[in-house]
């Protein structure tokens, strides 16, 4: 079970969230919709050790894990998929995966976790020996899931997957995430393609203005009158 427990974060005297808690239980699916400037990206941030916490706990599997620095979080089984995928463009496309296998606990795997990255993304075994900088937005966002991966994460992060790429794109890669999870991999999706994220989720939070507003299944969030009106424009 991963947990968040009345969360609250900022940038220096600007405070960003307030009072967050969310859960995502082993082998979930759950999303994290919302508009521009609600936080999403800030929350991502606190969950994966790169922003600090001012208030409130990340707890995985009993483990506290507030204090920590992203690579310890890393090791302690949770991976983030970052907002503009932040590949390294001047790397290969098997170096960039292979420094996802950095921390201790993946780097024995490393060769069994790579070939099993290369199954789910053919494309990424077949550019193995291209630089990262040269593929496309999508498969750029196939190496950055494909990397988090090679951490062998209990949680996947993911901050905005669907942007920038075309639908076609969108629906590979959340059918995909599905695949990922249907192995074990827990998921916590932060999006603003509501639709493609409430469809691949069991539940879904929506935060607002730095606070979660609502919590349902995601069924249930797809057919809110409210969300529909603010989000779908219906």
């Amino acid at each position: 079970m991963f947990e968040v427990r009345g969360v609250a974060s900022g940038y220096g005297t600007a405070q960003a969230l307030w009072d967050v808690s969310l859960r995502v239980g082993d082998g979930e699916i759950v999303t994290i919709i919302g508009p521009n400037g609600a936080g999403k990206s800030t929350l991502v941030n606190v969950l994966a050790g790169i922003q600090p916490a001012w208030e409130g706990e990340v707890i995985l599997d009993g483990e506290t894990l507030t204090d920590l620095k992203s690579h310890q979080v890393c090791s302690a089984g949770i991976a983030v998929v970052p907002e503009g995928r932040q590949v390294f463009p001047e790397m290969t496309v098997r170096d960039n995966l292979e420094i996802g296998a950095y921390h201790a606990g993946a780097r024995p795997h490393r060769a069994e976790t790579y070939q099993r990255v290369c199954e789910i993304f053919p494309i990424l075994a077949e550019r193995g020996n291209q630089l990262a900088g040269s593929l496309s937005g999508g498969e750029q966002q196939m190496l950055a899931i494909g990397r988090a991966l090679m951490a062998r994460p209990r949680v996947l992060l993911l901050d905005e997957p669907s942007l920038g790429l075309a639908p076609v794109i969108v629906d590979a890669i959340f059918e995909i995430l599905s695949e990922i999870n249907r192995e074990g991999v827990a998921v916590l999706v932060v999006e603003q393609n509501v639709v493609e994220a409430l469809e691949l989720a069991s539940r879904g939070y929506v935060l607002e203005q730095g606070r979660i507003v609502k919590e349902a299944p995601a069924a249930a969030l797809l057919d809110d009158p409210a969300v529909r009106a603010a989000y779908l424009g219906v």
